[in-house]
Order: C-alpha cells, then structure tokens, then sequence
C-alpha cells in the first residue's frame, strides 16, 4: 500500500481521524494575494478548505487550475469608471510536479501539466493546478487555461475536461484516492472518466460526491448535449450511454443534475441553502441524498489577532483602540483610490462582494432623497465603501458599479474601490463598522463573507439568507431585515427590503453607534464570539469527513 500511495505526499502526519484520501476538484481558489486565480465566494471557501485540511492534518490534496491571465484585473478608465483588464502571470513559488497527462478536446489530444503548490507555501494541503499552455499544444489547446470562466461555451466546456479529466488522471499518477470531491459541477467530466475506469454508475457513485454552490440559474450550467458530445465531455461514453447513466434524455444538459445522478452523496452551503437545493433537485429521478455543510473561513489566516484578544479581556478602549488602527488601513486604500480622507471616528458602512444583479449592490439609492439624507446628517455622519468584482462580461453589473462610482464623486463620504481579491478583502473587513449584505432571498447559497467581518468587529446587517439564519439574533450580535414574502415581484421585494434596511439603519445602529457605544460593543464582543469557533473552516472541514467522505 505504501508504495502504490508514495507520490500521495504531505508534510505532516495524517491524523487518524481523516485518514481515508480525498481529492478536492474546485475551479478557483483563493489561497494569497500573490496568487490570482479565483474570482469570488467559491475561491474563498476553497481558500479557507485547504488551509484547515492542512492545519487538521487531513489527508486531502486540491485540484484546480492555473489561469495564465487570473480572472481579470479590475482597473479604472479616465473617468474612474471600470475597466476589465487581463495580464499574464508568472508564480515562481509554483513547481513542476513532473506530471504531465493527456486529454482529448474536441476529437483532439491536449497535453496537460501539473505544477504543485506545496504545503510549506502558504499553509494548505497540497494542490496540483493544471495548465495546458504548454509548447507542446497548439494555439488553440494552450488557450483553454488562459482565463476563469471563459465566456466562450466551447472554451468553458474544454476547461471542465481539463479539470475533470485531467484532474483525475493526475490524481491516478499520484497513485489514486478513495474519494473524489467535486466543489461544484465544474470537473463533472471526471465522472466520465471514472465510468471508462470502472465500467458502472455504481462504481462511480462510490467514489464520486459534489457540492453544489448556489441556486442562481447561471451557477447551475446548462449546455447542448449534442455540443457537449461533440467536444469530447463524455470521455469515449458514447452519446446514447450518457444519456442513459445520466438520465438526461432532452437536448439540454444540465451539469448539477447530472453531478447529482453521478454522486453517491451531495450537500448545499447553508442549512437554509440545503433546503433550496432539496426542493430545486428533489423532483427528479435519480438525485442523490442532498446534506447541508455551512461554509466556514479559516480563522488564523482571517481574524485580528490583537481585536480578538481585546475581546477576550473585555477591553473596551482596547478593541476601539485596535478597530481604530484597523479602519485607518482601509482608509489609507480609499485615500490612494479616490483621494478621499475618512475619519476613524465615523460609522462605516461596507458593502463588499461579487457584483451580480440578485445581491443588490444600490439597495441603498432605491429612493435617492432618503438616501442623500442619510449621507449628509452632520450630526450622526456615516461614510459608505462599496468594491466587489462584476463578472467582466456581465454589463448589466458593470452598469451599477459605474452607476455608484458616479453617485460617489459627488459625495465625500463614499467611494467605490477597485480591486477585491484577499488583500483588499482583509482590509475591507477589518475597517468596517457595519457590514451590509442585501441579496434577494433566498439566493444567497451561503455568502461567507459576513463571517470574516465579523471576526473582524464588523457587524453585519443583512438579509436573513445564506448562513445568516444559522448566526443572527437581532439586535445582540446582527442586525437583520424580517423576512419578506418572496412570492412578491422582484420590485415589491426590494422595496419592502429598502425600507426596513432604512428603518434600521435610521433608527437602530446609527443612534446605537453614536448614541450608545457601550451597547454597540456588546454587540459588537457577542458577533465576535458566536461566529466562532462554528464558522471556522475546522469545523467544516471536520463535517466533510463526517457527513460527506466517510458516508
């Protein structure tokens, strides 16, 4: 045994406890700042996954893929509106694990090779990230690692056999594993893969569990069968076979319903999300057992240490001490940004995240008289931050985020900031006051980003979705909207939601913050304590053996 498993390499010694070996297939992960190759919530979590794997001595490595270009590089025009921007990059702490595998696109050999993140690194388990923008490909196979989420369909589908196919055949040169983990539908191929191996589903349903992310329609592809045939998906599964193993007998192919059929288990990201998923999926023939696995964020790598020792002696004038600092980090970014000097003393409000139509990033300007009060009462002044990442060729997105940063030129207490990856995030996080998530319930899957404010003295003030029904008590440590009824069109909703968001911030937490700052540290100690330890990633990565890899 030990000499078929001698490239299956970690640094430490493998807790008995998570003993059985699992590979953990995800697109994106958000691992450093120097390492730029996810786009969001998934990346995070990814991130956070790999890092208390390593710090649980878990017998866990990654699978992802290296994007020559990243995801994109968000700049700003002359104008300081947004400007997509993609630029090659170079990692020299990445190493050639001598890997080198072979795939077929589109009736076609690709050559992929796998370079190695090692633990020593940055703290996690092990990750292979694969490229095929290798000298031995031609133009057209080096291209399908050049960018996250290609916006081409071909090239999204050539990507999924890469890391699916790819993946998988690296994971067997490293000598194999017990359990193959798809964090979302993205490596799907790689069921196929395992089918050609073993010749029956249920051989595959063994070996194969999923995650599923979210319950937008975007997140869930879909693609024309006869395409997905014709590009090689099925990996030598003929077409009339994979319509039978998947039970996919229309022309489209819905890639989360098929990781379903394909799995031996799957599990949604918040309890409320698993039972969003069990009534999406349910109805169809076939689905595997949906769980529920709250995401989490790796405390170490996340938290002010200083803050929460602070907390932990009671220490008032310490912790307004440390958040001072804190905020004074942030305040520096918006000053280089914008040229805007904040002060310490103001409550801010922080809204921060991936910029996508159903999480509402203008909530606030619904009614643009109520909101420029808000913004110019001298005598409980707030100051306002917005940045977050549209997807580069969602314009719609885009839109808003030029809409804000007009709104915020005319406004000295609010700016726009470009540039939201893990080092931003930290500072936008540690800086805040108030952090404000505005999604439309109930499809926010998990939205984990309100954890790491809240170990960072941030309190969130949100819609009751995601992982915030799991953690909120009103007015203790969170402030929430009630829940609105979601049979409503998407406009009622959001003025239902407006005006309670209004209603809070207008008569709670801004008079609590300037009015009673005693109270508004209680809740300030309570967030930070009830968000951990249960929304550290130990505890998940803890629950995937438990509930998901040991089923």
């Amino acid at each position: 045994m030990a000499s078929q498993y001698s490239r299956w390499y970690h640094p430490y010694e493998i807790n008995e406890k998570y003993n059985k070996r699992v590979a953990y297939f995800c697109m994106e992960y958000a691992i450093h700042q120097a390492l730029k190759i996810y786009s969001g919530g998934l990346g995070f979590l990814a991130g956070s996954h790999m890092r208390s794997a390593h710090d649980l001595r878990q017998n866990v490595i990654g699978i992802g893929m290296l994007w020559k270009y990243g995801y994109y590089d968000q700049e700003r025009n002359e104008d300081q509106t947004m400007r997509p921007h993609f630029e090659q990059k170079f990692y020299s702490f990445l190493e050639d694990s001598g890997i080198t595998v072979r795939v077929v696109v589109n009736e076609h050999p690709v050559l992929v090779k796998a370079m190695v993140l090692k633990p020593e690194t940055f703290g996690t388990a092990p990750i292979y990230f694969l490229t095929t923008d290798i000298p031995e490909n031609d133009h057209l196979a080096r291209t399908i690692t050049h960018r996250l989420y290609d916006p081409e369909p071909m090239a999204r589908i050539a990507q999924g056999i890469v890391l699916g196919v790819g993946g998988a055949k690296v994971v067997e040169a490293l000598g194999g594993t017990e359990t193959f983990h798809m964090n979302e539908g993205h490596a799907l191929p790689l069921a196929f893969r395992l089918y050609e191996e073993y010749g029956k589903v249920e051989e595959v349903r063994k070996r194969l569990v999923f995650t599923t992310h979210t319950p937008e329609k975007a997140g869930n592809e879909e693609h024309d069968i006869n395409l997905l045939q014709k590009m090689s998906f099925f990996n030598g599964v003929t077409l009339d076979e994979a319509r039978e193993i998947t039970g996919m007998h229309g022309h489209m192919f819905n890639h989360t319903l098929a990781a379903l059929r394909l799995s031996k288990v799957a599990n949604g990201v918040s309890q409320l999300h698993g039972e969003v998923a069990r009534d999406m999926w349910y109805g169809n023939d076939g689905v595997c057992e949906i769980k529920a696995i709250t995401n989490a964020q790796n405390v170490p790598f996340w938290m002010d240490t200083e803050l929460w020792q602070a907390q932990e002696r009671d220490d008032n004038k310490a912790m307004q001490k440390r958040k001072g600092e804190m905020k004074h980090q942030l305040f520096d970014v918006v000053a280089d940004q914008t040229g805007k000097l904040f002060r310490p003393d103001v409550l801010t409000i922080v809204w921060a995240r991936r910029f996508a139509a159903y999480k509402r990033a203008d909530l606030l300007m619904r009614d643009m008289d109520r909101f420029m009060k808000l913004l110019n009462n001298k005598e409980t002044p707030v100051q306002l931050v917005w940045a977050g990442k549209p997807y580069p060729f969602d314009y719609g997105a885009i839109h808003v985020f030029n809409k804000l940063v007009k709104m915020s030129q005319k406004q000295d207490n609010v700016s726009v900031l470009t540039g939201y990856e893990l080092g931003l995030s930290k500072k936008l996080k540690d800086g805040a006051d108030v952090w404000l998530n505005t999604p439309r319930r109930p499809r926010e899957a998990s939205g984990t980003s309100g954890m790491t404010a809240a170990m960072n003295g941030a309190v969130n003030l949100s819609v009751q979705d995601g992982w915030l029904p799991e953690f909120t008590r009103h007015g203790e440590n969170s402030f929430v909207l009630p829940i609105v009824d979601t049979s409503m069109p998407d406009d009622m909703q959001d003025e239902e939601d407006y005006n309670n968001l209004m209603r809070i911030l207008e008569q709670q937490v801004i008079p609590m913050y300037y009015h009673d700052q005693e109270r508004w540290l209680r809740i300030v100690k309570n967030s930070m304590r009830d968000v951990v330890p249960h929304f550290d990633a130990d505890r998940m990565a803890h629950q995937y053996y438990e509930m998901v890899y040991n089923y």
